[in-house]
Order: C-alpha cells, then sequence, then structure tokens
C-alpha cells in the first residue's frame, strides 16, 4: 500500500495531469499491488475544501466522499498516530491534517504520494512525488 495526501485524491479524481509521472506510476502499481491507502482525514479536509468552494465538484459531496471512502483503504487514526503527529520537527508543516496523514505514512512503514514541497523537503517520511 501507498498512501496518497489530500491533494494527490483531488488530483487523480479531477485533475490527473497535475500528478507527476513518478506519482503516476506509483499509484498505478500500488493500484494493481496492495492498494492506495488514505487517512480518514482526508475525507474531511476534501469535505471542508468543498464547503469553503475551494474545489469544484461535478458531483454532490456525499457522492463524492462515498465513492471515495469506498476506491481507498482507509487507515485508521490510532492511539500510536495521534501521538506521532506531536513528534515531528519544526521543519515539517503544522497543520494536524499534514501531521496525521504523514503519522498515518509512517504507523502504516508505507510511502506517502505527495506535491506538499515542505513535507517532502522535511524528510521525516518517505515520499513520492
Amino acid at each position: 500500500m501507498i498512501l496518497l495526501d489530500t491533494h494527490v485524491v483531488l488530483w487523480l479524481a479531477l485533475q490527473p495531469e497535475q500528478l507527476s509521472e513518478k506519482a503516476k506510476r506509483a499509484i498505478q502499481a500500488a493500484r494493481s499491488a496492495d492498494g492506495l491507502g488514505i487517512s480518514p482525514i482526508t475525507l474531511l479536509e476534501i469535505g471542508q475544501l468543498v464547503g469553503r468552494n475551494r474545489v469544484q465538484l461535478d458531483v454532490p459531496l456525499e457522492v463524492f466522499l462515498d465513492t471515495t471512502e469506498r476506491t481507498f483503504l482507509i487507515a485508521p487514526i490510532t492511539a500510536r498516530i495521534a501521538y506521532l503527529s506531536q513528534q515531528f520537527s519544526e521543519a515539517y508543516p503544522r497543520d494536524p491534517a499534514d501531521r496525521i496523514i504523514g503519522a498515518t505514512a509512517l504507523t502504516e512503514g508505507t510511502l506517502l504520494v505527495t506535491a506538499d514541497d515542505r513535507i517532502r523537503r522535511s524528510g521525516e517520511v518517505r515520499t513520492i512525488w
């Protein structure tokens, strides 16, 4: 399994041309192997982005979220993830969702597909982009 950051989930569904070639290859390989994962906080972030009109969907939000939930493996937020989300250095983004997603990748022992430069530069989570 590989874990997808929220923007990657949205780009995959709405703007696949935004994905890097390396990310596209990793996603395709994971689809045919052990799957694509997301954190449940990704569902919340998508809802917030749509609610703030920062993302436009062609279907109702509820349908998009339901489809997303059925498409991806959802790694639960555990005590370990909550703990690890508070252990990142100052180089890692302070956003709670970014921290939970990063801690999920660490806990699951998987790569995180993200274009987020701060996450990638921090070196605290193994990433693909």
